[in-house]
């Protein structure tokens, strides 16, 4: 059995250990948060090297990607430089495939028409696949990064400028403290409703989950969510908000919509590969042998029904 495991920089109450078969492989999928912890997440990553099959990072990147460049974050570099044997991933594989190919599904299935719709994208950089091909398709999208990330109450309304903003401003971020960066530990746990022209405004909110959940006001009615990283408890959270449609581009596997760095482990250990050398259209390549489809759950309809 491969084991993959995800240390997270967020809380431990969203960890989940699942077994699942992929391709007539099994894996045991296993995901500790540190609780902001960044001495437990190096020493629970360092452990992991040579013992499990597959490392991956959560609650944080190894890098951002900008415009077709790489941005490495100093302080990841610092956490994982003990990490020499075991392939570590933190999702940024899948952020660039399938959640591409999710929005891609959504248009062609006429589950969004992106053509009319509204978006809000909380963080785009984080999700720069979804936001390119999102921005290729709608009109109307704002990119919330100055807000979400840096806390400025500015509205990007293109991606153009957020890419000039990237390209001027990330050489300086990835050298910032992670505290300034992320909501880690039981920061992740609290809801402080912000920003709600822009809920409010959105047709669709997509990205990573905790970044959604934030800021995210009691009523999002009628509104359609495209995320990861979802439990069984999320999803009831969203139910009560009234959220029509909940998308997310990775399996549930016992009520829990994994995040894209536990996937990436599963995608880099079935191709055999060490992360820098998998191609983009091997990943859509085994994603075709796997059947692969992304999730959509009508929350309007109760789980019983």
């Amino acid at each position: 059995m491969k084991h993959v495991l995800s240390v997270s920089l967020g809380s431990a109450r969203r960890d989940k250990t699942a077994e699942i078969e992929v391709l007539g492989e099994r894996f045991l999928l296993e995901r500790r948060g540190t609780d902001g912890s960044l001495e437990r997440f190096e020493r629970f990553l360092t452990a992991g090297d040579g013992v499990v099959d597959c490392l991956c990072v959560g609650g944080t990147n190894l890098a951002l990607h900008c415009a077709g460049r790489c941005y490495r974050l100093r302080g990841m570099c610092r956490l994982t430089r003990k990490v020499r044997t075991t392939a570590i991933v933190d999702g940024s594989g899948l952020k660039n495939t399938l959640e591409r190919k999710t929005i891609q599904i959504l248009q062609e299935r006429g589950l969004v028409d992106f053509a009319r719709a509204k978006v809000l994208l909380p963080c785009a950089i984080d999700r720069f696949g979804m936001a390119e091909t999102v921005s290729g398709l709608c009109s109307s999208v704002v990119y919330g990064d100055a807000m979400f990330s840096l806390h400025v109450p500015i509205a990007l309304h293109s991606l153009r400028t957020l890419q000039g903003l990237g390209r001027a401003l990330l050489p300086l971020i990835v050298r910032l403290p992670f505290r300034w960066l992320h909501a880690a530990g039981a920061g992740q746990d609290r809801i402080v409703p912000r920003y709600h022209r822009w809920y409010r405004w959105a047709d669709v909110i997509a990205g990573d989950f905790v970044t959604i959940r934030r800021h995210m006001p009691g009523d999002l009615s009628g509104k359609i969510i495209i995320t990861n990283s979802t439990t069984q408890q999320d999803v009831t959270d969203l139910r009560n908000r009234g959220v029509r449609l909940l998308v997310t581009s990775t399996p549930v596997v016992e009520g829990r919509a994994f995040a894209t760095n536990v996937m990436e482990g599963v995608f880099v250990c079935l191709l055999g590969k060490r992360p820098h050398e998998i191609r983009p259209e091997e990943y859509f390549e085994l994603a075709e042998r796997m059947q692969w489809e992304p999730t959509i759950r009508d929350l309007t309809v109760s789980d019983g029904e």
